[in-house]
């Protein structure tokens, strides 16, 4: 974490449809993928002024990040989650983002909870 920055904004559980995998079924039925983010910003300017123009709209983060999700079909969950680290990466408030991508109906013969990829990117990462 940067030394300027100790805050973090969190959203977690932003379920969204996408056809991404490696299996032809999964791009033609798609899957729920359920995205955590947790930004590394200041917050201190919108704390003094309590004005959203200060601070990361995570409304309409969300809104982005479903749309990176909801698109353009890839095989790795690590190629969505590098996609996704860079929407939010976006805002030059935020320092960096890390970003878990769950995608709890994997095709797996095995009974099992949850597969999940957490990656964590940061502005001097961002192209």
């Amino acid at each position: 974490m940067s030394p300027r920055t100790s805050d973090e904004l969190a959203v977690l559980g932003v379920e969204c449809w996408g056809h991404h995998g490696v299996f032809e079924f999964e791009r033609r039925e798609g899957q729920t993928f359920v995205i955590d983010l947790v930004l590394g910003l200041d917050t201190t300017p919108a704390a003094a002024s309590d004005d959203l123009h200060d601070t990361v709209d995570y409304g309409s983060l969300v809104a982005d990040v479903k749309a990176a999700v909801e698109r353009d079909p890839v095989d790795l969950i690590e190629t969505l989650a590098g996609r996704v680290a860079d929407v939010c990466l976006r805002d030059h408030r935020v320092e960096w983002a890390r970003v878990t991508i769950h995608k709890p109906d994997a095709p797996i013969e095995a009974t099992f909870a949850d597969v999940a990829l957490t990656i964590t990117r940061r502005r001097e990462d961002a192209t």
